[in-house]
């Protein structure tokens, strides 16, 4: 498990008055700006958001230190952090998706496959990436309860059944 978990992004700029247009990832998309200051990856810049409207995507938000469009157009791209211990518990039967990163992937018969790079959303569902044990271009599936079954993160693992075909590519 990590100390930081990825809460949004800034999906750039939102009208003229220095607003910011921020993805949620949080299950409750409005508790983003519920958490204290949110920090950048490199933890070199902290933005108390507070929320001013919904808007198709995500919500508008005021970010301290952001004061016109310029500043909050440069931030287009920003992943949003918080410290764990600030998110309320996952329920039984239920994780933080950056619990999964670097969890072994299995097959029903113990068979390890990879190791869980990514969680992806590109929109049509979430996708599980991994990188093959043997080496080669990431996996990509779909994240649903038929592909992956079983989520153990105590265990250190998921357990997928592929369909019969995956997607093999790389995204960066």
């Amino acid at each position: 498990m990590t100390d930081r978990v990825c809460v949004g992004a800034i999906a750039g700029a939102f009208g003229v008055r220095g607003e910011a247009k921020i993805k949620s990832f949080t299950d409750d998309p409005a508790a983003i700006a519920t958490y204290g200051p949110l920090e950048t990856e490199d933890a070199t810049r902290r933005f108390d958001v507070k929320v001013t409207r919904t808007v198709k995507g995500g919500f508008a938000a005021r970010l301290s230190g952001v004061s016109t469009r310029e500043e909050a157009e440069v931030l287009k791209g920003t992943r949003l952090y918080v410290d764990r211990a600030v998110l309320p518990p996952p329920d039984e039967d239920e994780f933080y998706y950056a619990d999964l990163l670097g969890l072994r992937v299995e097959d029903e018969s113990g068979t390890v496959l990879g190791k869980v790079k990514a969680v992806q959303e590109f929109g049509a569902g979430d996708m599980i990436e991994y990188l093959p044990a043997e080496g080669g271009e990431s996996v990509l599936l779909l994240f649903t309860r038929e592909i992956v079954p079983t989520v153990d993160v105590a265990g250190g693992r998921i357990i997928v059944i592929p369909p019969a075909e995956t997607s093999e590519r790389s995204p960066d």
